[in-house]
């Protein structure tokens, strides 16, 4: 995918190009242009199966919603104001306001059920959970990758911490396509990389 031909707006390519730069950052080993691709395609592929959304505003926050990453707790909120700050000479403010409360949703992906929107993106952000085995090692290790200024112990404890609280919600995802084509194998994924984790802290 040519990720600048992806831009939703097109009046404005300076704002998608200077989102294209900030996922090529040589630091991102998984936050970076392949995960926004594959977030794009999920949110199509969401809309292809009948899923009702917004789906401009899901769009524009998928381009926004790691667009600063720096492995430190704040970078959806900084992600956020980069949105409040480059958008509104771009579109209406409704859609502003929008688009910025759905990058807040990545933070934590707890959507409200009646969420389209905010289910929607959670489900596309999430879904390489449910990826192929190869893809999803790939995955794994890079996430591990751009938390390497921790030691083994303590990456395991905390990542296994994100990766139970996961698995205990009833559902990992929100939408009905998602759950139907995607929960399973992202369940099966989820819980091996739990195992190799246990591994790593034992070493």
């Amino acid at each position: 995918m040519d990720l600048l031909a992806a831009w939703p707006l097109p009046g404005d390519r300076a704002l998608g190009a200077q989102l294209v730069a900030s996922y090529a950052h040589p630091e991102r080993r998984y936050h970076d242009g392949r995960h926004l691709e594959e977030v794009l395609d999920r949110i199509h592929e969401l809309a292809l199966a009948g899923e009702e959304f917004d789906k401009l505003a899901v769009l524009l926050a998928a381009w926004f919603h790691d667009s600063v990453y720096d492995a430190q707790p704040d970078a959806e909120k900084r992600s956020a104001a980069w949105a409040a700050e480059a958008l509104p000479t771009l579109v209406d403010p409704g859609l502003v306001d929008e688009v910025v409360r759905l990058v807040l949703v990545t933070e934590h992906h707890r959507p409200a059920p009646d969420d389209r929107n905010g289910c929607a993106l959670s489900d596309a952000d999430l879904a390489i959970l449910a990826s192929d085995p190869e893809r999803y090692a790939e995955y794994a290790a890079s996430v591990r990758e751009e938390w390497a200024h921790v030691a083994d112990a303590d990456f395991a404890a905390g990542r296994s911490a994100i990766l139970r609280e996961l698995l205990a919600a009833p559902y990992l995802f929100q939408t009905a396509h998602a759950r139907a084509s995607w929960e399973a194998p992202a369940r099966a994924n989820v819980e091996g990389e739990l195992v190799a984790l246990e591994a790593l802290a034992s070493r």
